[in-house]
């Protein structure tokens, strides 16, 4: 009788064992992403491609939903909230864009879809998943456009303003695209960072385009001396040398000089871009992921647990 009952609980123990190490070894396509880091803008008023500009990071914050469909892919659905300014002080003399005084900010939402190509398989069974895995990545986007200038103290909407007469849409096209590395913590989870570069089709993302006013100024000079909208002129010309003592447009200079006021980069050609870098965690929604250590009171667990 002993022997039979030192047998089946033998039996039960190795039946338990196996199951728990059995669970570990399905697929686990689906799982989710978060990540958090610096921003950095790249247009006609920060240009660290060409000049020594140093790094004028804002922050972003990303949430993704992903799924294996290949032996080495990976599809994401990513939500990315992101912040990016830019401004002529500080700049490299040699741009010689301090002159102008122009700065703005923006609060953006992107939403992209992507492709991830990893080095080391990832369609693999869980609990065999590489330690390493760098990846390279590219997507297509849709992020929303609103930069803001500052104004005797109020930030203003600029795109509604269009302060060069040519308008330009609120939602632009982004294509995301960068490297990657995910270092696995645990069965469940892997710590992923990397540098994700955007290309757009806008060159307005900080609200400025044109080298210099002279197609446009006698518009916004009629907009301010008519009062019909003031500000246009206002947020279009802040170079000292074209405003007065009392910080109102100097509309004679501005008329005597026929325009030739510089705003932008003068590159027609370049579009604006920016760049996010993130460190972030992945966790893989296996169906027992409740019974992880994650998702659990250590202290407390031969009395209760949470799930």
């Amino acid at each position: 009788m002993k022997r039979a009952l030192t047998l089946f609980l033998c039996l039960v123990v190795w039946e338990a064992s196996s199951q728990s190490f059995y669970r570990y070894r399905f697929e686990e396509p689906w799982s989710i992403s978060a990540g958090i880091g610096p921003t950095q803008y790249f247009g006609e008023l920060y240009s660290f491609w060409k000049y020594s500009e140093g790094i004028q990071p804002d922050w972003n914050a990303n949430f993704a939903v992903n799924y294996i469909f290949g032996t080495h892919l990976k599809a994401r659905l990513e939500g990315t909230y992101y912040k990016m300014s830019g401004s002529d002080p500080p700049s490299d003399p040699r741009a010689y864009r301090t002159p102008r005084n122009l700065h703005f900010k923006a609060s953006n939402i992107e939403v992209a879809t992507l492709v991830e190509y990893y080095w080391h398989p990832v369609k693999v069974n869980n609990i065999t998943r590489h330690l390493w895995n760098p990846y390279i990545f590219f997507g297509l986007g849709m992020s929303t456009n609103n930069p803001k200038a500052e104004l005797n103290g109020t930030w203003v909407d600029l795109r509604p303003l269009q302060l060069e007469n040519n308008p330009y849409e609120k939602y632009v096209v982004v294509f995301p695209m960068g490297l990657g590395f995910k270092y696995k913590l645990n069965v469940y989870m892997d710590m992923k960072f990397e540098g994700n570069y955007r290309f757009t089709l806008t060159d307005y993302m900080d609200d400025i385009s044109a080298y210099n006013v002279k197609d446009f100024y006698l518009d916004l000079v009629e907009d301010y001396t008519s009062g019909t909208n003031p500000d246009r002129l206002r947020l279009a010309i802040r170079n000292p040398q074209f405003v007065l003592d009392n910080g109102e447009p100097d509309v004679d200079a501005i008329l005597r000089n026929n325009g030739r006021v510089r705003r932008g980069s003068g590159l027609t050609h370049r579009y604006d871009g920016y760049m996010t870098v993130s460190l972030g965690l992945e966790i893989y929604l296996s169906p027992d992921i409740w019974d992880n250590w994650i998702f659990r009171n250590r202290v407390y667990e031969k009395r209760f647990r949470f799930w």
